[in-house]
C-alpha cells in the first residue's frame, strides 16, 4: 500500500508526529489496543514499527524525527506500508 498523506503532530505537550493513514489503506488490527505491526517506508526511510488506532484521529503511523528530517506538522510525505511475513506452519 503506497499513498501520500500529511504529517500530524498529536496535540499536547511532547506530542508525537504521525502520518495519518487513509481508511482504505489501513491494515487490519492484529494486536491488542488496535495495534498492527508493519514495515514502513516514509520518503525512502524504512523501519519496523506499528500503526495505532485513535478514536478521534483514525489510524496513525508514528514517524520519528530521525526519519522525517526537517518535515513536520502539515508537510506531505509518501508512505508505503508492508505487513510482516508470517512464518509458514
Amino acid at each position: 500500500m503506497r499513498f501520500k498523506t500529511k504529517l500530524f503532530r498529536y496535540p499536547g505537550p511532547g506530542g508525537w508526529t504521525f502520518a495519518r493513514i487513509p481508511a482504505k489503506h489501513a491494515p487490519p488490527v492484529t494486536e491488542a489496543w488496535g495495534r498492527t505491526p508493519v514495515r514502513a517506508r516514509v520518503d525512502g526511510h524504512e523501519w519496523e514499527t506499528s500503526v495505532w488506532r485513535d478514536k478521534q484521529h483514525g489510524t496513525l503511523l508514528p514517524v520519528p524525527k530521525r526519519l522525517r528530517g526537517a518535515k513536520g506538522d502539515g508537510d506531505t510525505v509518501e508512505v508505503e506500508l508492508m505487513l510482516p511475513q508470517r512464518p509458514a506452519s
